[in-house]
């Protein structure tokens, strides 16, 4: 017998009040139709219908499978028992028993074992309640987003899942680990996907030798899509209670970040102890942009106390800076406001640097006639310092080049006058308001060669590419002038192709001198890649160089040779090397030497030494390899051969079980002059919940060139 006549004798018995024995479906009509099924059906017209054996209700996007079933058409409800089962789109309930209201769907199962196949999370409860569409409620239930048992469970008195507002919250809450209880909180809140919400973080424990045992609660609020803020409690044992605040904010014209920490009262420097960092970047429309930057603390080892970072315990001068910007065209401005707050090591003190109160800088470039490329430099600034002198200096640098070129070479030559002013807030013996004109030739010239190479079997391009550069600069007394904001750019390949040797506009040095230097680069055939590339460069002068910083002149009539090679040996190991070599003594002033192997993702090897004679010897090893199983380790040492100690080392082990990581680090670097930061970090992530420990992430990515995170799989 066909369904639809199943369905019409259905329809006619219980008109009569007659058992429907023959029938095994029936469709009761409504906006969203539902159908049952089963070995037998009976019931009331408008009333109930029952169901016995292979029962099957289904009503849009809702399916129930029962033993027994009996459908109340007034209110719409589904009362079913005998190995019970409900499925909607992501969600699957088993148990004995389901009372379910279709049309809201709300209701409840007794004793269920629940799979959510949308957020990958599975459990089972005294009591499932269902709160609407996609909302979810349990009582006295374990949740896991593990697919092994005893993996790690939640252990939850009230369990909420709400799909439409992703949000998890559980209370009462052990958190179980491979069957111990691992941690109990009050209050939980999670996100059901991979977004944020608001509600408290996991806590974090950690160690460090200054601070002692560390718990951190992190509290996350979800302002709006472009707003949020971390609130954190942060208790130190040696110290007290510190408290960690940060606010974002990302909108279209503008973003920033605030950050304020504050510790009451130090148990260890009996004082209050804080910091303060505000960063906001602004696009107005018509090419104008602004940023603000201003950052303190409450003391110079604020740091060094507190954090566990090297990036932070190694900053000198903080900077509070306001820049407003604009361009357009061939024109742009820039306006700097720069104050610095400088923390001072007792054993190795520093010079504070000027403020700048205001620096103006306005730029001008284009091409003009006859392919020839102008521009004007020019820069003001108002330098201030409690303790050296003061004073104003005006920077004019007007300049032309035209470059002449092919597909082969170009040579580019360039002409300008960089004249300054200087205007003290007082004359002595040796400083005075004064200017300064250097004129400024240059002269830069590269030539390309192409062959074709083979090697080891493969088919390359190989380059060479020598290069020209002549400067001119005739010399002028500079002893008298104040030095603001210069100092030497070092030596090495961005250096010795330039026109000045110094930073800053306080020295131009005098200049008759060629750099020569020639590159070669051998190039993958088929695309192009670059396998090996070799630079070597020397700066020769055709006149001794007079104008110095804080030095006696040179007499000497070439520079050390540069050399650096950066090479990829096999797919998997690569090599840079650097070196500068003096000739006329013999003798390696530094070098370097870097090797990477990287044969996929989670698996990298780094060693490199750096020598400087006469004040540096370094040995760097970092790596992050499988052991045994699912065990990686993590390891860095970098070790002063010069001093014979240890300047920052990493030992760790991480775990991935595939729900879940372990991760144990041990880091340890000195933070000031015979100073050193000890740490422990300890951190469990469980897949789809949250982190239990104290995060090392950062650490690993700053020591281990090319470390992967090992995370957890869904």
């Amino acid at each position: 017998m066909q369904r639809q006549h199943y369905a019409l004798f259905f329809i006619a018995c219980a008109l009569a009040n007659f058992p429907a024995r023959a029938a095994d479906t029936a469709t009761i009509p409504g906006p969203v139709p539902l159908t049952i099924g089963a070995d037998r059906l009976q019931g009331h017209q408008n009333r109930e219908v029952e169901a016995t054996g292979a029962v099957e209700v289904h009503k849009g996007e809702q399916s129930i499978y029962a033993d027994h079933a009996v459908y109340s058409e007034p209110d719409d409800t589904v009362t079913a028992t005998g190995n019970v089962r409900y499925e909607q789109p992501g969600a699957r309930i088993t148990g004995p028993r389901l009372e379910v209201q279709l049309e809201q769907e709300t209701g409840y199962a007794e004793s269920p074992i629940y799979n959510l196949e949308e957020i990958k999370a599975h459990g089972k409860a005294e009591r499932f309640l269902f709160e609407g569409h996609k909302k979810y409620r349990a009582r006295n239930a374990v949740y896991t987003s593990c697919e092994a048992d005893n993996e790690w469970e939640l252990h939850v008195n009230n369990l909420g899942l709400d799909y439409e507002r992703d949000v998890g919250t559980a209370f009462n809450t052990v958190i179980f680990f491979k069957g111990v209880p691992l941690l109990y909180s009050p209050y939980l809140s999670f996100p059901l996907h991979d977004r944020r919400k608001t509600g408290f973080l996991t806590p974090s424990v950690g160690n460090t030798g200054k601070t002692g045992g560390e718990v951190i609660l992190p509290f996350y609020w979800n302002i709006a899509p472009q707003r949020d803020a971390t609130i954190s409690s942060r208790f130190l044992s040696k110290r007290g209670l510190m408290l960690n605040n940060e606010f974002r904010y990302l909108e279209a014209s503008y973003s920033g970040r605030l950050e304020a920490d504050a510790l009451p009262n130090d148990r260890v420097r009996h004082q209050n102890r804080y910091r303060l960092a505000v960063s906001h970047g602004q696009n107005w429309q018509g090419g104008w942009n602004g940023y603000l930057n201003l950052q303190t603390v409450s003391d110079d080892t604020y740091f060094t106390d507190l954090s566990t970072q090297l990036a932070n315990t190694s900053q000198v001068n903080l900077p509070r800076e306001g820049v407003l910007s604009y361009a357009s065209g061939p024109w742009n401005f820039s306006g700097r406001v720069q104050r610095f707050q400088t923390l001072q090591d007792p054993l190795a003190p520093t010079t504070p640097p000027y403020h700048r109160t205001p620096q103006l800088l306005l730029n001008w470039g284009k091409p003009i006639d006859y392919g020839v490329s102008a521009s004007l430099g020019t820069e003001w600034v108002n330098f201030s310092h409690p303790t050296l002198v003061n004073g104003r200096r005006l920077i004019l640098y007007p300049s032309a080049s035209r470059q002449f070129s092919n597909i082969y070479a170009s040579v580019t030559p360039k002409l300008g006058v960089h004249w300054t002013q200087y205007t003290l807030d007082y004359n002595t013996t040796t400083l005075r308001d004064t200017t300064r004109s250097v004129p400024i030739f240059s002269l830069d010239g590269q030539v390309t060669f192409v062959r074709d190479a083979n090697w080891r079997g493969e088919s390359f391009t190989q380059t060479l590419e020598p290069r020209l550069y002549y400067v001119y600069a005739p010399y002028r007394e500079q002893n008298q002038l104040p030095n603001f904001d210069t100092g030497p750019v070092g030596f090495g390949f961005p250096q010795i192709f330039s026109e000045n040797q110094f930073s800053g506009g306080d020295r131009i040095n005098d200049a008759n001198r060629v750099t020569l230097g020639v590159t070669s680069r051998l190039l993958e055939a088929d695309n192009g890649n670059e396998r090996m590339r070799l630079t070597v460069a020397e700066r020769f002068y055709l006149r001794p160089q007079r104008v110095t910083l804080n030095a006696l002149p040179s007499s000497e009539a070439r520079s050390d040779i540069l050399s650096a090679l950066s090479a990829r040996v096999t797919r998997l190991l690569s090599l840079d090397a650097t070196a500068q070599y003096n000739p006329r003594d013999r003798v390696t002033e530094n070098y370097s030497l870097g090797l990477r192997y990287l044969p996929q993702a989670g698996q990298v090897l780094n060693l490199s030494y750096r020598f400087t004679r006469n004040t540096l010897r370094q040995v760097d090893a970092s790596a992050q390899w499988p052991l045994a199983g699912r065990w990686q380790g993590l390891a860095r040492w970098n070790y002063s051969l010069q001093d014979k100690s240890i300047l920052e080392g990493l030992a760790g082990l991480e775990y991935n079980a595939g729900c879940w990581s372990l991760r144990l680090v041990a880091h340890r670097f000195a933070s000031a002059t015979e100073d050193k930061v000890n740490s422990l970090f300890l951190q469990l992530e469980l897949n789809g919940l949250s982190n239990v420990g104290n995060n090392p992430l950062d650490i690993l990515r700053q020591n281990i060139p090319g470390y992967t995170e090992s995370r957890p799989k869904p």
